[in-house]
């Protein structure tokens, strides 16, 4: 059996990046993805009609070169398909606590609306419609 994951959704913070001592370039974001509430069979919808959805958000975390340009090209709100894998930690915090983690590791990131400007200076984004459609 193989360890994959793919999500599809919104990029909820503009991504982090840092070095370790050894070189490796790292870069943080969180990723939220949503889907329709469903009760009896049935979508659930709001008082004007519209379907409500349950959002969840991931941290997903990127190595070297792929950390390197997420952390170039991506902002948040941005929408991404991350392709990876699900990857648990356990530590004991400094009050001697037992801690647990779930993080993604990605391998590939495809993005699914415009990347911001890599142009150093570069003033924002222009608002932009259309979407890569997926």
């Amino acid at each position: 059996m193989q360890n994959i994951v793919i999500l599809a959704g919104h990029i909820g913070q503009t991504p982090e990046g840092r070095h370790t001592n050894g070189g490796t370039h790292i870069t943080y974001f969180s990723l939220a993805t949503s889907r329709p509430r469903y009760n009896d069979g049935k979508p659930v919808k709001d008082d004007q009609g519209r379907r409500v959805q349950d959002t969840e958000w991931h941290r997903i975390t990127c190595f070297n070169g792929l950390a390197k340009s997420v952390e170039q090209y991506c902002e948040k709100g941005m929408k991404v398909l991350v392709r990876g894998r699900i990857h648990y930690s356990e530590w004991t915090d400094k009050d001697n606590v037992k801690r647990y983690g779930c993080e993604i590791i990605a391998e590939t990131i495809d993005f699914l609306s415009r990347a911001k400007p890599a142009q150093e200076g570069a003033t924002g984004r222009e608002e932009i419609d259309d979407e890569i459609p997926f």
